[in-house]
């Protein structure tokens, strides 16, 4: 995630290789650059039409300028919101993941209802 860039949060069903690569390819333009941890399935990135590199936490958090903090800031963010529910209902979670990824991308006020505008807008043209 760049600085400024949107969190995507998904449920899926697992975390091999093939489902995070089909999701990552529908959502990163060609010729980015992405950075990952050392997790074993983003290997399957390194054959893509992005730039992957690594950070591998157990060495370091960031080398020079690349970083996973914001994404990582994100999952931080997201379990301390959800903490206060005290439990959410596995049917709802995919609900409350987006509440969180719309809370992260847009995080003032002002912006939330700049954006809730223009989806008031589309939906009634």
């Amino acid at each position: 995630m760049k600085r400024g860039g949107k969190v995507y949060a998904k449920v899926i069903p697992d975390v091999k290789g093939k489902t995070l690569k089909a999701i990552l390819e529908n959502k990163i333009v060609p010729d980015s650059i992405v950075y990952s941890d050392t997790f074993g399935s983003y290997n399957v990135l390194d054959v893509s039409a992005f730039k992957h590199y690594r950070i591998n936490h157990a060495k370091l958090f960031a080398d020079r300028h690349s970083h996973i903090n914001g994404i990582e800031n994100f999952w931080n963010q997201a379990k301390r919101h959800m903490r206060k529910f005290n439990g959410i209902p596995k049917t709802h979670f995919p609900l409350f993941l987006k509440e969180c990824e719309w809370r992260f991308n847009y995080p003032n006020p002002k912006s939330q209802l700049k954006q809730l505008n223009q989806w008031v807008k589309q939906y009634l043209n």
